[in-house]
């Protein structure tokens, strides 16, 4: 198959760093008594940010655009199991760091990440691996793919779940199915899953009690408004307090210690506040131009191993984006997971650019086009 080497994809770079840059000018305004309060500086956490994710981000980025996507193939198994075992580890006292009740981070030396973001990256390459090196006819039998696949899913979303992170599992098991789906799965089989899904989600809303809270504040955002309800009624007053243009970046009253997490997994609803629809739609249309750009570069990738991993790269951004919107609009339960490219966190921000990274590097050998 004939394929081009060409230059980076311009308009994908372009959106990754406005992404960047608006995410950066969120977490210093969002943050400023957030981080003055906590650590008696204004802008801790935008200095954090910097240092500590876009630099190194930033250099993922150029380094992952640089080496040629097959050649991941061979650290794709080892990279999979190293991100088992890290999910494992955050579970033994002393190496796990327990915040709000969730076990999600690792110490290993000076290093603290998030080993379920490392997961997200190996779990695609691993999936987009499984499936080229199969045959249309065996994707589709039950013991080739459906059965490992299940197996796969399985152990990761338990080790997930586990943590427990909802929304990091919902963001993995969307991704997940996503290139299933793409690699030629059947139709019963796509549909199998999402019905045991589906189930899944009810047994573990039922079996842990702030999984119900959640869900019955979804249901009904008036429910305790300074109790369980209390950070989906500020988020949403944020976002209704912005109207069309907002009251002006910097000027948001939520941040001012009422909305939990303002620069993290409820930074979108300080960007309605202070941006309004306007600024909240042209983030939107960021994420959109993203996706087009990643769902094109799938489309014309030379093979079907960057196919798979283009669409599982692309699809993990936007179920990621989508679910954590959602979420503060209430249009799903509330979950705690970062918006891609804009909260504050080192970690997810590292993985991202990484897997852009790859994707850039995906768009340089696509077809020529006829």
């Amino acid at each position: 198959m004939k394929h081009q080497e060409k230059k980076n994809d311009k308009v994908l770079l372009a959106t990754i760093f406005a992404l960047i840059l608006f995410g950066l000018m969120m977490i210093a305004s969002a943050g400023i008594i957030y981080s003055e309060t906590r650590f008696g500086d204004q802008y801790y956490f935008f200095k954090r940010q910097v240092f500590f994710g876009v630099l190194p981000g930033i250099f993922v980025l150029y380094f992952f655009q640089r080496i040629d996507y097959h050649y991941w193939k061979k650290f794709v198994i080892p990279l999979f199991f190293v991100s088992l075992i890290l999910l494992i580890l955050i579970f033994i006292p002393g190496m796990g760091i327990k915040i709000y009740g969730a076990n999600r981070w690792i110490n290993l030396g000076p290093v603290s990440f998030q080993p379920s973001e490392m997961m997200k990256l190996s779990l695609v390459l691993y999936l987009a691996l499984l499936f080229e090196s199969k045959e249309k006819k065996r994707i589709k039998d039950f013991f080739e793919s459906f059965a490992p696949f299940l197996v796969v899913m399985g152990i990761v979303g338990f080790l997930i779940v586990k943590q427990p992170d909802m929304g990091t599992f919902g963001v993995i098991m969307f991704t997940a199915i996503a290139v299933y789906f793409a690699s030629g799965a059947k139709m019963s089989h796509f549909l199998g899953i999402v019905i045991s899904g589906i189930l899944s989600l009810i047994i573990l809303i039922k079996t842990a009690p702030y999984r119900l809270d959640r869900f019955l504040v979804f249901l009904n955002p008036d429910t305790d408004p300074q109790g369980i309800g209390y950070q989906i009624n500020q988020a949403l007053l944020a976002v209704g307090s912005g109207g069309i243009f907002g009251i002006g970046l910097g000027h948001s009253r939520q941040k001012f210690n009422y909305l939990p997490e303002p620069v993290g997994d409820s930074i979108f609803a300080i960007i309605g506040e202070e941006l309004g629809l306007i600024g909240a739609s042209v983030l939107v249309i960021l994420f959109l131009i993203l996706v087009l750009r990643g769902l094109k570069i799938a489309k014309n990738a030379p093979d079907e191993f960057g196919k798979l991993a283009a669409i599982g790269i692309t699809s993990w951004v936007i179920f990621q984006a989508f679910i954590n919107i959602s979420a503060i609009l209430s249009l799903i339960p509330l979950t705690g997971i970062p918006l891609p490219f804009i909260s504050y966190g080192g970690t997810s921000l590292i993985f991202l650019m990484a897997g852009m990274g790859i994707l850039i590097n995906i768009s340089k050998q696509t077809r020529l086009e006829s």
